[in-house]
């Protein structure tokens, strides 16, 4: 080190190539290490091995981190303290600043949660038909119904994208003219599919970021410093990213761990001066409203010491268990359930707002969170009809499941006969059915060829 020099600026590899010579300058002297963003640097990656090799015996280190967690207990962060509860490792940080205190302070926009419930139905593996209301029932019940509702071919999706870009659109005409949301999907595949939606029910095409492609970055600048209003991505909209023209959020994605939720929601708050209020679109599932209740409350860190049976997913995106082999996704509505502020759930009252007052949705001060329930119930039914010109392209509608099933349950009832008929195992049956009238198994073939495969069950029972 040449003499004046007061610091230096290195990235985590670089300490992890070369940890002794960091450790011996700051050994040299006093000396200050100041580690941004130290949850990446956890014990289980050669960045934590050599960020504590080099300044484990620094004079003083500071270790800032907006998003501390980690849910595998060899991925302990670097000079962070912990204690033990039980099968949990929780972090002790010695001074925390929350999203409440951002919020105090004028940093951050204030959130608004929008939850969307709706019935979803969906198919097990032996062909059986299931409806759920999202956030009710069993977890294994809410678990299928909240897959069902993020599949691109129901009707679940549509409506919660028009209402996106409906409340982008309506803060747009408020006065914030460059008003933009985010739409969040589980995979690459997927976000495509929601690309497609947008396109058709919004009247405009997104901007689509996701990581393999090669102008990704160039793609998320464009969006930032462009005009249109929905950008559709997986992980690319992460830390480290500001849009500050972003101020909705359609949390369309299974995600559940609270590194992931803060990352995303942390998106869409960041203040830039105007009073701005954010707003998160999301499904009604006890997972998420619990992490959106949480917000406003400093929370340590919590790793888990045994491992989750259920899980073999990237630990900062834990995601809906499997569903087993065979599920599938039939249908799944959609209708406004409450807001969500300040750990208060508040469903529409029957409140008269002319649409003057209604367009300042989202600006401070201007309508209480009860008036905001109201005018999101009352576009939801805008939304309903907006929505029901996309639905006739969607394979299942209410009526045809109905009709589908029904047909189904003929054919299993047909093959039981058979079977006791004959000796042969069901699987047999309907192995031999398919060779007879071709197509997907029963459990998943569509209505003209469960139609077929009924009339000619018909000819060998009578």
């Amino acid at each position: 080190m040449r003499e004046g020099t007061q610091g230096y600026v290195a990235t985590y590899a670089q300490v992890a190539t070369k940890p002794m010579l960091h450790r011996n300058r700051a050994e040299a002297r006093p000396s200050l290490v100041i580690m941004d963003e130290i949850h990446h640097a956890g014990d289980g990656l050669t960045w934590g091995d050599g960020l504590r090799e080099a300044f484990d015996t620094a004079k003083r280190r500071l270790g800032l981190s907006g998003t501390p967690f980690r849910t595998k207990a060899d991925e302990r962060i670097p000079f962070v303290s912990y204690e033990e509860d039980g099968d949990e490792v929780r972090s002790i940080a010695d001074f925390s600043y929350s999203y409440g205190d951002a919020l105090a302070d004028g940093v951050v926009r204030p959130v608004v949660f929008a939850a969307y419930t709706g019935t979803s139905r969906w198919l097990n593996d032996a062909g059986e038909a299931f409806a759920a209301m999202l956030g009710s029932g069993t977890k294994k019940d809410e678990d299928k119904a909240w897959r069902t509702a993020l599949s691109p071919t129901g009707r679940w999706v549509p409506h919660v994208i028009a209402a996106v870009d409906e409340r982008v659109r309506a803060q747009r005409a408020a006065g914030i003219d460059d008003a933009a949301g985010i739409i969040l999907a589980n995979d690459q595949e997927t976000a495509r599919a929601y690309a497609a939606i947008a396109a058709r029910v919004t009247g405009e095409e997104p901007a689509v970021v996701l990581s393999e492609d090669a102008d990704a970055s160039q793609r998320l600048s464009a969006f930032t410093q462009g005009r249109t209003r929905l950008v559709v991505c997986v992980r690319m909209i992460s830390e480290g990213v500001d849009i500050p023209r972003a101020t909705t959020l359609g949390y369309l994605c299974s995600a559940r761990t609270p590194l992931f939720f803060a990352q995303a929601v942390g998106r869409v708050v960041r203040a830039r001066g105007a009073q701005e209020t954010a707003s998160v679109y999301l499904p009604a599932v006890r997972p998420l409203l619990e992490l959106a209740a949480q917000m406003e409350s400093a929370r340590n860190a919590v790793v888990r010491v045994t491992a989750r049976d259920d899980h073999d997913l990237d630990p900062d995106l834990e995601r809906i268990p499997g569903s087993g082999e065979g599920f599938t996704a039939l249908d799944a509505d959609a209708q406004f359930a409450h807001v969500l502020t300040a750990g208060r759930a508040i469903t529409a009252e029957s409140l008269s707002l002319d649409e003057d007052a209604a367009d300042y949705l989202g600006l401070p001060g201007l309508l209480s969170p009860e008036d905001m329930a109201t005018v999101l119930a009352a576009r939801d039914v805008k939304l309903r009809r907006q929505v029901a010109e996309f639905a006739d392209d969607v394979p299942f509608t209410p009526t045809t499941w109905r009709d589908t099933q029904e047909v189904r349950k003929d054919i299993h009832r047909m093959v039981s006969v058979l079977a006791a008929r004959s000796g042969k195992p069901h699987g047999q049956i309907h192995a031999e059915l398919r060779q007879v009238i071709p197509g997907p198994p029963t459990a998943v073939a569509d209505y003209d060829t469960l139609v077929a495969r009924h009339d000619h069950l018909m000819t060998l029972v009578v």
